[in-house]
Protein backbone atom coordinates (compact mmCIF):
# COMPACT_ATOMS: atom_id res chain seq x y z
CA UNK A 1 0.00 0.00 0.00
CA UNK A 2 2.90 2.34 0.81
CA UNK A 3 4.54 1.68 -2.58
CA UNK A 4 1.35 2.73 -4.32
CA UNK A 5 1.26 6.02 -2.36
CA UNK A 6 4.90 6.69 -3.24
CA UNK A 7 4.19 6.00 -6.89
CA UNK A 8 1.28 8.41 -6.90
CA UNK A 9 3.42 11.06 -5.24
CA UNK A 10 6.14 10.67 -7.82
CA UNK A 11 3.61 10.83 -10.64
CA UNK A 12 2.18 14.05 -9.23
CA UNK A 13 5.63 15.59 -8.77
CA UNK A 14 6.69 14.57 -12.26
CA UNK A 15 3.50 16.03 -13.70
CA UNK A 16 4.03 19.33 -11.86
CA UNK A 17 7.64 19.51 -12.98
CA UNK A 18 6.68 18.73 -16.58
CA UNK A 19 3.95 21.39 -16.60
CA UNK A 20 6.20 24.10 -15.21
CA UNK A 21 9.12 23.02 -17.38
CA UNK A 22 6.94 23.44 -20.47
CA UNK A 23 5.62 26.76 -19.15
CA UNK A 24 9.08 28.16 -18.48
CA UNK A 25 10.31 26.95 -21.88
CA UNK A 26 7.35 28.64 -23.57
CA UNK A 27 8.07 31.88 -21.72
CA UNK A 28 11.74 31.67 -22.69
CA UNK A 29 10.91 31.21 -26.37
CA UNK A 30 8.35 34.01 -26.64
CA UNK A 31 8.56 36.60 -23.87
CA UNK A 32 12.17 37.78 -23.84
CA UNK A 33 12.30 38.89 -27.45
CA UNK A 34 9.14 40.91 -26.77
CA UNK A 35 10.82 42.58 -23.79
CA UNK A 36 13.62 43.88 -26.00
CA UNK A 37 11.12 45.44 -28.41
CA UNK A 38 9.00 46.93 -25.63
CA UNK A 39 11.88 48.26 -23.56
CA UNK A 40 14.43 49.73 -25.96
CA UNK A 41 12.36 52.28 -27.83
CA UNK A 42 13.90 54.20 -30.72
CA UNK A 43 12.65 56.84 -33.16
CA UNK A 44 10.93 54.03 -35.11
CA UNK A 45 8.47 54.01 -32.21
CA UNK A 46 6.71 57.01 -33.77
CA UNK A 47 6.82 55.73 -37.36
CA UNK A 48 3.15 54.87 -37.30
CA UNK A 49 0.67 56.23 -39.82
CA UNK A 50 -2.23 55.99 -37.38
CA UNK A 51 -0.33 57.94 -34.72
CA UNK A 52 0.61 60.63 -37.23
CA UNK A 53 -3.00 60.88 -38.41
CA UNK A 54 -4.31 61.25 -34.87
CA UNK A 55 -1.73 63.89 -33.98
CA UNK A 56 -2.16 65.63 -37.32
CA UNK A 57 0.43 66.56 -39.91
CA UNK A 58 -0.88 70.10 -40.31
CA UNK A 59 -2.95 72.70 -38.47
CA UNK A 60 -6.08 71.63 -40.35
CA UNK A 61 -6.49 68.17 -38.82
CA UNK A 62 -5.91 65.94 -35.83
CA UNK A 63 -5.03 66.92 -32.28
CA UNK A 64 -2.94 69.82 -33.60
CA UNK A 65 -6.17 71.43 -34.83
CA UNK A 66 -7.77 71.10 -31.38
CA UNK A 67 -4.66 72.54 -29.71
CA UNK A 68 -4.70 75.53 -32.09
CA UNK A 69 -8.36 76.06 -31.27
CA UNK A 70 -7.52 76.18 -27.57
CA UNK A 71 -5.24 79.13 -28.32
CA UNK A 72 -8.34 81.24 -28.94
CA UNK A 73 -9.56 80.36 -25.46
CA UNK A 74 -6.22 81.36 -23.96
CA UNK A 75 -6.32 84.71 -25.78
CA UNK A 76 -9.88 85.40 -24.58
CA UNK A 77 -8.98 84.40 -21.02
CA UNK A 78 -5.95 86.69 -20.98
CA UNK A 79 -7.87 89.58 -22.50
CA UNK A 80 -10.65 89.35 -19.91
CA UNK A 81 -8.27 88.84 -16.97
CA UNK A 82 -6.15 91.81 -18.09
CA UNK A 83 -9.25 93.98 -18.38
CA UNK A 84 -10.43 93.02 -14.90
CA UNK A 85 -6.94 93.53 -13.48
CA UNK A 86 -7.22 97.30 -14.09
CA UNK A 87 -10.27 97.47 -11.81
CA UNK A 88 -9.19 94.98 -9.16
CA UNK A 89 -5.51 96.07 -9.13
CA UNK A 90 -4.48 92.42 -9.17
CA UNK A 91 -1.22 91.21 -10.70
CA UNK A 92 -1.44 89.81 -14.20
CA UNK A 93 0.95 88.52 -16.84
CA UNK A 94 2.58 91.33 -18.81
CA UNK A 95 1.28 91.81 -22.39
CA UNK A 96 4.79 91.66 -23.91
CA UNK A 97 5.50 88.38 -22.13
CA UNK A 98 2.13 86.95 -23.18
CA UNK A 99 2.56 87.88 -26.86
CA UNK A 100 6.10 86.51 -26.99
CA UNK A 101 5.03 83.23 -25.39
CA UNK A 102 1.98 83.04 -27.65
CA UNK A 103 4.09 83.25 -30.82
CA UNK A 104 6.96 81.07 -29.63
CA UNK A 105 4.91 78.24 -28.11
CA UNK A 106 2.40 78.23 -30.95
CA UNK A 107 5.23 77.48 -33.38
CA UNK A 108 6.68 74.88 -31.01
CA UNK A 109 3.28 73.26 -30.53
CA UNK A 110 2.79 72.77 -34.25
CA UNK A 111 6.11 70.91 -34.37
CA UNK A 112 5.47 68.91 -31.19
CA UNK A 113 5.65 65.59 -33.06
CA UNK A 114 9.15 66.43 -34.33
CA UNK A 115 10.09 67.69 -30.86
CA UNK A 116 9.09 64.39 -29.23
CA UNK A 117 10.76 62.38 -31.99
CA UNK A 118 14.12 64.06 -31.35
CA UNK A 119 13.91 63.51 -27.60
CA UNK A 120 13.15 59.81 -28.11
CA UNK A 121 15.98 59.53 -30.64
CA UNK A 122 18.52 61.09 -28.25
CA UNK A 123 17.38 58.83 -25.43
CA UNK A 124 17.67 55.80 -27.71
CA UNK A 125 21.24 56.75 -28.62
CA UNK A 126 22.11 57.01 -24.92
CA UNK A 127 20.75 53.55 -24.07
CA UNK A 128 22.36 52.11 -27.19
CA UNK A 129 25.73 53.57 -26.17
CA UNK A 130 25.44 51.91 -22.74
CA UNK A 131 24.62 48.56 -24.34
CA UNK A 132 27.46 48.92 -26.85
CA UNK A 133 29.89 49.34 -23.96
CA UNK A 134 28.70 45.99 -22.62
CA UNK A 135 28.96 44.32 -26.01
CA UNK A 136 32.56 45.55 -26.32
CA UNK A 137 33.51 44.40 -22.81
CA UNK A 138 31.72 41.06 -22.69
CA UNK A 139 31.34 40.19 -26.40
CA UNK A 140 27.64 39.57 -25.87
CA UNK A 141 24.51 41.36 -26.93
CA UNK A 142 23.16 43.29 -23.92
CA UNK A 143 19.50 42.34 -24.10
CA UNK A 144 16.89 40.13 -22.46
CA UNK A 145 17.35 37.35 -25.01
CA UNK A 146 21.03 36.97 -24.08
CA UNK A 147 20.11 37.25 -20.42
CA UNK A 148 17.96 34.13 -20.50
CA UNK A 149 20.60 32.25 -22.50
CA UNK A 150 23.02 32.84 -19.63
CA UNK A 151 20.55 31.56 -17.09
CA UNK A 152 19.56 28.50 -19.11
CA UNK A 153 23.20 27.56 -19.50
CA UNK A 154 23.18 26.67 -15.81
CA UNK A 155 19.51 26.03 -15.00
CA UNK A 156 18.04 23.75 -17.62
CA UNK A 157 14.26 23.53 -17.95
CA UNK A 158 13.98 21.26 -20.95
CA UNK A 159 15.07 17.97 -19.45
CA UNK A 160 13.81 15.41 -16.96
CA UNK A 161 16.23 16.69 -14.29
CA UNK A 162 14.25 19.88 -13.76
CA UNK A 163 12.76 20.06 -10.26
CA UNK A 164 10.50 22.96 -9.36
CA UNK A 165 10.98 22.30 -5.64
CA UNK A 166 14.77 22.68 -5.73
CA UNK A 167 16.76 25.89 -5.30
CA UNK A 168 17.36 26.06 -9.06
CA UNK A 169 13.68 25.45 -9.71
CA UNK A 170 12.60 28.22 -7.32
CA UNK A 171 15.13 30.63 -8.81
CA UNK A 172 13.99 29.80 -12.33
CA UNK A 173 10.36 30.22 -11.30
CA UNK A 174 10.99 33.62 -9.72
CA UNK A 175 12.92 34.84 -12.76
CA UNK A 176 10.41 33.55 -15.31
CA UNK A 177 7.35 34.96 -13.59
CA UNK A 178 9.21 38.17 -12.70
CA UNK A 179 10.17 38.83 -16.31
CA UNK A 180 6.72 37.79 -17.50
CA UNK A 181 5.35 40.49 -15.18
CA UNK A 182 7.74 42.93 -16.87
CA UNK A 183 5.96 42.33 -20.17
CA UNK A 184 2.81 43.93 -18.73
CA UNK A 185 4.76 46.71 -17.02
CA UNK A 186 6.74 47.63 -20.13
CA UNK A 187 3.64 47.28 -22.32
CA UNK A 188 1.97 49.88 -20.12
CA UNK A 189 5.04 52.09 -20.45
CA UNK A 190 4.96 51.64 -24.24
CA UNK A 191 1.31 52.76 -24.38
CA UNK A 192 1.82 55.65 -21.95
CA UNK A 193 4.68 57.01 -24.05
CA UNK A 194 2.35 57.16 -27.05
CA UNK A 195 -0.29 58.86 -24.93
CA UNK A 196 2.22 61.47 -23.77
CA UNK A 197 3.29 62.11 -27.36
CA UNK A 198 -0.34 62.66 -28.34
CA UNK A 199 -1.01 65.16 -25.55
CA UNK A 200 2.27 67.01 -26.13
CA UNK A 201 0.57 69.85 -28.12
CA UNK A 202 -1.74 70.56 -25.17
CA UNK A 203 1.19 70.46 -22.74
CA UNK A 204 3.14 73.00 -24.80
CA UNK A 205 0.11 75.29 -25.12
CA UNK A 206 -0.17 75.56 -21.33
CA UNK A 207 3.20 77.33 -21.24
CA UNK A 208 1.58 80.44 -22.70
CA UNK A 209 -0.04 81.31 -19.37
CA UNK A 210 1.89 81.34 -16.10
CA UNK A 211 -1.09 79.86 -14.25
CA UNK A 212 -1.26 76.76 -16.48
CA UNK A 213 2.45 76.10 -17.01
CA UNK A 214 2.38 73.50 -14.18
CA UNK A 215 0.76 71.05 -16.62
CA UNK A 216 3.75 71.16 -18.96
CA UNK A 217 6.12 70.60 -16.03
CA UNK A 218 4.10 67.54 -14.99
CA UNK A 219 4.01 66.26 -18.59
CA UNK A 220 7.75 66.79 -19.17
CA UNK A 221 8.75 65.15 -15.89
CA UNK A 222 6.58 62.11 -16.54
CA UNK A 223 7.66 61.82 -20.19
CA UNK A 224 11.32 62.11 -19.20
CA UNK A 225 10.92 59.47 -16.47
CA UNK A 226 9.28 57.00 -18.86
CA UNK A 227 12.16 57.41 -21.31
CA UNK A 228 14.91 57.22 -18.67
CA UNK A 229 13.68 53.80 -17.54
CA UNK A 230 15.30 52.12 -20.54
CA UNK A 231 18.68 53.68 -19.71
CA UNK A 232 18.44 52.37 -16.16
CA UNK A 233 17.52 48.93 -17.53
CA UNK A 234 20.53 49.03 -19.87
CA UNK A 235 22.80 49.74 -16.88
CA UNK A 236 21.24 46.90 -14.84
CA UNK A 237 21.72 44.49 -17.76
CA UNK A 238 25.31 45.67 -18.06
CA UNK A 239 25.86 44.79 -14.39
CA UNK A 240 24.08 41.46 -14.84
CA UNK A 241 26.44 40.45 -17.66
CA UNK A 242 29.44 41.51 -15.58
CA UNK A 243 28.58 38.85 -12.99
CA UNK A 244 30.66 35.70 -13.34
CA UNK A 245 27.64 33.49 -13.86
CA UNK A 246 28.45 29.88 -13.06
CA UNK A 247 26.97 26.92 -11.23
CA UNK A 248 27.13 28.26 -7.68
CA UNK A 249 24.44 29.65 -5.42
CA UNK A 250 26.01 33.09 -4.92
CA UNK A 251 26.11 33.96 -8.60
CA UNK A 252 22.53 32.73 -9.02
CA UNK A 253 21.35 34.91 -6.13
CA UNK A 254 23.19 37.88 -7.64
CA UNK A 255 21.35 37.16 -10.86
CA UNK A 256 18.04 37.15 -8.95
CA UNK A 257 19.05 40.56 -7.52
CA UNK A 258 19.54 41.90 -11.05
CA UNK A 259 16.13 40.58 -12.09
CA UNK A 260 14.52 42.23 -9.07
CA UNK A 261 16.26 45.52 -9.95
CA UNK A 262 14.75 45.24 -13.44
CA UNK A 263 11.33 44.68 -11.91
CA UNK A 264 11.73 47.80 -9.74
CA UNK A 265 13.42 49.92 -12.42
CA UNK A 266 10.51 52.29 -12.88
CA UNK A 267 10.12 52.80 -9.14
CA UNK A 268 13.81 53.63 -8.73
CA UNK A 269 13.83 56.09 -11.63
CA UNK A 270 10.61 57.64 -10.33
CA UNK A 271 12.21 58.17 -6.92
CA UNK A 272 15.03 60.12 -8.59
CA UNK A 273 13.19 62.16 -11.23
CA UNK A 274 9.54 62.00 -10.21
CA UNK A 275 6.87 61.33 -12.81
CA UNK A 276 4.41 58.45 -13.01
CA UNK A 277 4.66 54.74 -12.29
CA UNK A 278 4.08 52.05 -14.89
CA UNK A 279 3.91 49.22 -12.38
CA UNK A 280 0.75 47.37 -13.31
CA UNK A 281 -0.69 47.59 -9.81
CA UNK A 282 0.06 51.28 -9.22
CA UNK A 283 0.35 52.83 -12.67
CA UNK A 284 -3.14 54.24 -12.97
CA UNK A 285 -3.22 55.40 -9.35
CA UNK A 286 0.10 57.19 -9.88
CA UNK A 287 -1.15 58.85 -13.06
CA UNK A 288 -4.24 60.13 -11.26
CA UNK A 289 -2.33 61.51 -8.27
CA UNK A 290 0.29 63.23 -10.42
CA UNK A 291 -2.15 65.15 -12.56
CA UNK A 292 -4.69 65.99 -9.87
CA UNK A 293 -1.87 67.37 -7.74
CA UNK A 294 0.19 68.67 -10.62
CA UNK A 295 0.01 72.36 -9.75
CA UNK A 296 2.28 71.69 -6.78
CA UNK A 297 5.20 70.45 -8.90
Amino acid sequence: MEEEVVDITEVILNAINTIFSNLFSSIDNSVYSLLDDLTFISEDFLQNSFLENILGSATQNGIILIANSILIGFILYYSISSFLAYFTFSANQKPVSFIFKLIFYTVLMNFSFFFCEQIISLNSLLSLAIRNVGETLFSKSICFSSLIDNLNSVISVGGEDFNLFSIDGLIKGFISFGLFNLVFTYSLRYIMLKVFVLISPFAIVTLILDKTSWFFKAWLRSFFTLLMVQNFIAIVLLVAFSVDFNDNLLSKLLYVGCIYALMKANSYVREIFGGISTDVSTGFAGLKSRFTGGRYF
